[in-house]
Protein backbone atom coordinates (compact mmCIF):
# COMPACT_ATOMS: atom_id res chain seq x y z
CA UNK A 1 0.00 0.00 0.00
CA UNK A 2 1.61 3.62 -1.23
CA UNK A 3 1.35 5.58 1.43
CA UNK A 4 1.23 3.49 4.67
CA UNK A 5 3.39 1.98 6.87
CA UNK A 6 5.07 -0.81 7.82
CA UNK A 7 5.10 -3.30 10.57
CA UNK A 8 8.30 -3.35 12.63
CA UNK A 9 9.82 -5.50 14.88
CA UNK A 10 8.34 -3.62 18.06
CA UNK A 11 6.37 0.03 19.08
CA UNK A 12 7.96 1.63 16.54
CA UNK A 13 6.41 2.55 13.09
CA UNK A 14 9.07 2.99 10.19
CA UNK A 15 7.50 5.58 7.52
CA UNK A 16 7.54 4.90 3.97
CA UNK A 17 9.22 6.70 1.77
CA UNK A 18 8.03 5.89 -1.16
CA UNK A 19 6.60 8.83 -3.59
CA UNK A 20 2.83 8.05 -4.04
CA UNK A 21 2.36 9.72 -7.61
CA UNK A 22 -1.50 9.34 -8.43
CA UNK A 23 -2.82 12.23 -6.91
CA UNK A 24 0.14 13.58 -9.87
CA UNK A 25 -1.10 11.68 -12.63
CA UNK A 26 -5.05 12.76 -11.45
CA UNK A 27 -4.36 16.44 -11.56
CA UNK A 28 -1.86 16.22 -15.14
CA UNK A 29 -4.95 13.85 -16.35
CA UNK A 30 -7.42 16.77 -15.61
CA UNK A 31 -5.31 19.49 -17.06
CA UNK A 32 -5.01 17.64 -20.44
CA UNK A 33 -8.70 17.13 -21.14
CA UNK A 34 -8.90 21.15 -20.17
CA UNK A 35 -6.44 21.97 -22.70
CA UNK A 36 -7.83 19.53 -25.05
CA UNK A 37 -11.45 21.05 -24.77
CA UNK A 38 -9.85 24.70 -24.54
CA UNK A 39 -7.58 24.26 -27.69
CA UNK A 40 -9.54 24.21 -30.56
CA UNK A 41 -11.81 27.19 -29.06
CA UNK A 42 -8.77 29.29 -28.71
CA UNK A 43 -7.96 29.07 -32.76
CA UNK A 44 -9.18 31.24 -35.41
CA UNK A 45 -8.33 30.05 -39.14
CA UNK A 46 -9.24 33.39 -40.97
CA UNK A 47 -8.89 36.32 -39.41
CA UNK A 48 -11.27 38.97 -40.60
CA UNK A 49 -12.42 42.40 -39.83
CA UNK A 50 -15.68 43.96 -39.96
CA UNK A 51 -16.01 46.64 -42.92
CA UNK A 52 -15.91 49.37 -39.87
CA UNK A 53 -12.07 48.93 -37.64
CA UNK A 54 -10.71 51.51 -35.41
CA UNK A 55 -7.40 50.41 -35.95
CA UNK A 56 -4.48 52.78 -36.43
CA UNK A 57 -4.40 52.89 -40.47
CA UNK A 58 -0.56 51.43 -41.95
CA UNK A 59 1.48 52.81 -44.84
CA UNK A 60 -0.17 52.76 -48.06
CA UNK A 61 2.02 51.34 -50.79
CA UNK A 62 2.36 54.16 -53.83
CA UNK A 63 1.02 52.03 -56.98
CA UNK A 64 -1.86 50.14 -54.57
CA UNK A 65 -3.78 47.44 -56.81
CA UNK A 66 -7.81 47.67 -56.07
CA UNK A 67 -9.79 44.68 -57.31
CA UNK A 68 -13.63 45.63 -56.87
CA UNK A 69 -16.35 42.94 -57.08
CA UNK A 70 -19.60 45.47 -57.93
CA UNK A 71 -22.99 44.86 -57.13
CA UNK A 72 -23.94 42.86 -60.44
CA UNK A 73 -20.38 40.71 -59.76
CA UNK A 74 -18.75 42.32 -62.60
CA UNK A 75 -14.99 42.77 -61.55
CA UNK A 76 -12.74 45.49 -62.15
CA UNK A 77 -9.28 46.28 -61.49
CA UNK A 78 -8.12 50.04 -60.75
CA UNK A 79 -11.47 51.76 -62.58
CA UNK A 80 -11.25 49.81 -65.61
CA UNK A 81 -13.11 46.67 -66.00
CA UNK A 82 -12.30 43.02 -66.16
CA UNK A 83 -14.22 40.93 -68.81
CA UNK A 84 -15.23 37.21 -67.15
CA UNK A 85 -12.63 34.97 -67.30
CA UNK A 86 -10.13 37.64 -67.82
CA UNK A 87 -8.78 38.57 -64.45
CA UNK A 88 -5.20 36.58 -64.71
CA UNK A 89 -4.40 38.59 -67.39
CA UNK A 90 -5.48 41.87 -66.72
CA UNK A 91 -3.63 41.36 -63.16
CA UNK A 92 -0.64 40.48 -64.68
CA UNK A 93 -0.46 43.75 -66.46
CA UNK A 94 -1.55 45.96 -64.05
CA UNK A 95 1.22 44.31 -61.52
CA UNK A 96 3.66 43.62 -64.05
CA UNK A 97 3.68 39.25 -63.27
CA UNK A 98 4.86 41.05 -59.61
CA UNK A 99 3.31 37.56 -57.89
CA UNK A 100 4.18 39.11 -53.99
CA UNK A 101 2.72 42.46 -54.81
CA UNK A 102 -0.35 42.73 -52.35
CA UNK A 103 -4.08 42.96 -54.34
CA UNK A 104 -6.44 45.46 -52.16
CA UNK A 105 -9.88 43.32 -52.22
CA UNK A 106 -13.29 45.66 -51.84
CA UNK A 107 -16.97 44.50 -52.47
CA UNK A 108 -19.96 46.42 -52.63
CA UNK A 109 -22.02 45.48 -49.37
CA UNK A 110 -24.75 43.44 -51.44
CA UNK A 111 -22.12 41.08 -52.57
CA UNK A 112 -22.34 37.77 -50.82
CA UNK A 113 -19.82 36.17 -48.46
CA UNK A 114 -19.22 33.33 -50.92
CA UNK A 115 -19.37 35.01 -54.07
CA UNK A 116 -16.46 37.13 -52.85
CA UNK A 117 -14.64 34.47 -51.45
CA UNK A 118 -14.64 32.70 -54.88
CA UNK A 119 -12.93 36.41 -55.99
CA UNK A 120 -10.54 35.56 -52.96
CA UNK A 121 -10.17 31.85 -54.42
CA UNK A 122 -9.55 32.96 -58.05
CA UNK A 123 -7.22 35.74 -56.86
CA UNK A 124 -5.04 32.37 -55.22
CA UNK A 125 -4.91 30.15 -58.12
CA UNK A 126 -3.29 32.63 -60.34
CA UNK A 127 -1.10 33.01 -57.56
CA UNK A 128 -1.33 36.35 -56.01
CA UNK A 129 -1.56 35.01 -51.78
CA UNK A 130 -1.15 38.42 -50.55
CA UNK A 131 -4.80 40.09 -50.43
CA UNK A 132 -5.85 42.64 -48.18
CA UNK A 133 -9.44 43.07 -47.19
CA UNK A 134 -10.94 46.71 -47.98
CA UNK A 135 -13.13 48.66 -45.80
CA UNK A 136 -14.13 51.33 -44.27
CA UNK A 137 -12.80 52.89 -41.23
CA UNK A 138 -14.67 55.02 -38.86
CA UNK A 139 -12.81 58.09 -38.58
CA UNK A 140 -12.93 60.75 -35.67
CA UNK A 141 -15.31 63.01 -36.78
CA UNK A 142 -18.27 60.57 -38.02
CA UNK A 143 -17.03 60.12 -41.73
CA UNK A 144 -16.14 56.90 -42.89
CA UNK A 145 -12.81 56.88 -44.56
CA UNK A 146 -11.64 54.30 -46.66
CA UNK A 147 -8.55 51.19 -45.19
CA UNK A 148 -8.13 48.06 -46.41
CA UNK A 149 -7.54 45.14 -43.51
CA UNK A 150 -4.71 42.39 -44.41
CA UNK A 151 -4.67 39.08 -43.03
CA UNK A 152 -1.93 39.81 -40.19
CA UNK A 153 -4.31 42.69 -38.77
CA UNK A 154 -2.59 45.28 -40.02
CA UNK A 155 -4.95 48.20 -41.20
CA UNK A 156 -4.00 50.24 -44.28
CA UNK A 157 -5.79 53.59 -45.13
Amino acid sequence: MAGGFRESQGDDLVENHEINVTPFIDVMLVLLIIFMVAAPLATVDVNVDLPVSNATPAQRPDQPVYVTVKPDLTLAIGNEDVPAGGLAAALGMATGNDREQRIFLRADREVSYGDLMGVMNTLRETGYLKIALVGLEAAAAGTPAPAAATADGAVQP
